[in-house]
């Protein structure tokens, strides 16, 4: 196999979810040539093209469909923020969660309802109307977490997330 080709099939594997931008940069190659391999590797079924949440991310065959979806949410900080501070505690209400994470509610449920939609948060309406949450799959979520971490430029988006909704909250 060509040994570009090579190189790019071992970055999506090291960083699994990982963006085409961030292939160019990590790789220092032109966008044209990563384009060109990747296709020719999703086309071998050496590497998955997955769209989740208006971002296309790249991953090895062994992901699953549900790995897929909760690596494209856990690689954001706050999401992964909160699936960690669940893992944690095992359940939480969601004003435990905001005041642990020092967010606002509306940036805890624009994140809740992804990691809802991909299936790794469940919440439980228990006594009083009250809400519960919890991870659906602690011991996978956990160890998706360890293989990963949120990309630097992700990392920029949330804290500017999080500043504009700390702004907007005070007034």
């Amino acid at each position: 196999m060509n040994e570009t080709r090579v190189r790019i099939e071992d970055e999506i594997g090291t960083s699994p979810g990982i963006h085409f931008n961030a292939l160019v940069r990590d790789l220092s190659l032109a966008p044209g040539q990563i384009q060109y391999h990747v296709r020719r590797l999703i086309d071998d079924d050496r590497v998955v093209r997955h769209e989740r949440f208006g971002r296309t991310h790249y991953y090895p065959p062994e992901y699953d469909e549900w790995e897929r979806d909760a690596v494209a949410i856990l690689r954001r900080e706050t999401a992964g923020a909160v699936a960690t501070t669940l893992y944690s505690r095992e359940t939480a209400r969601p004003g435990e969660l905001t005041d642990a994470l020092d967010i606002p509610r509306s940036t805890l449920e624009h994140h809740l309802s992804h990691l809802e939609d991909c299936g790794v948060v469940e919440r439980e309406y228990v006594r009083g109307n009250r809400v519960s949450l919890s991870l659906a799959r602690p011991s996978e979520t956990a160890a998706l977490l360890e293989a990963i971490s949120p990309a630097p430029g992700t990392r920029l988006v949330d804290r500017f997330e999080r500043l504009v909704d700390s702004l907007l909250d005070e007034e």
